[in-house]
């Protein structure tokens, strides 16, 4: 299910990016997705039904945003009961699991988009830019019957996501 009616204008430093679509609307499915973990195996979503998921998007874990969302997020993760947290770059699987071995990182799932069409299928995707192709810092949560209950797509890819809002999101879902 690819959400390609209209596309998003986010910024990078002020200056506009588009990205191809527009993220999941409140009250829809989940587009299913499969993604790759650092040991190079298929990271299904089908494998997270029955539990509360919390995607954390961003374009690299080489860029200290999202090296720091991936860090809070482990901690929120920690706390959050029935949820997976699933961390999502198109970074290589290499890096990734090379960032959360360095990092301690234990608390989430890291997959990587760099051979699905993730990117497109939640509209995240950028097609302008310096960072063109790589994936917008976004979030998405979806609740255990795989409803989208939170989205949020950050306005200027500097800053990092709402991590409180997406807390409450899930703790809303209890």
């Amino acid at each position: 299910m690819c959400h390609d009616i209209g596309m998003t204008t986010i910024t990078l430093g002020g200056t506009p990016v588009t990205t191809v679509g527009t993220l999941p609307a409140s009250g829809s499915t989940l587009p299913s997705f499969t993604l790759v973990s650092p040991e190079l195996k298929e990271v299904d979503s089908s494998s997270f039904k029955g539990k509360n998921v919390v995607l954390n998007i961003f374009p690299s874990v080489d860029t200290d945003v999202c090296s720091a969302s991936v860090r809070r997020f482990n901690q929120i993760a920690e706390e959050l009961k029935d949820t997976v947290v699933v961390c999502v770059s198109k970074d290589l699987p290499f890096a990734q699991g090379r960032f959360c071995g360095a990092e301690g990182i234990t608390n989430v799932v890291v997959g990587s988009a760099f051979r699905s069409s993730f990117g497109e299928d939640f509209g995240v995707t950028m097609t302008s830019g310096d960072l063109q192709g790589l994936l917008s810092r976004s979030i998405v949560v979806a609740d255990r019957n795989g409803v989208v209950t939170y989205t949020q797509q950050v306005p200027d890819i500097k800053q990092e996501p709402d991590y409180d809002a997406a807390r409450k999101a899930v703790e809303a879902l209890a």
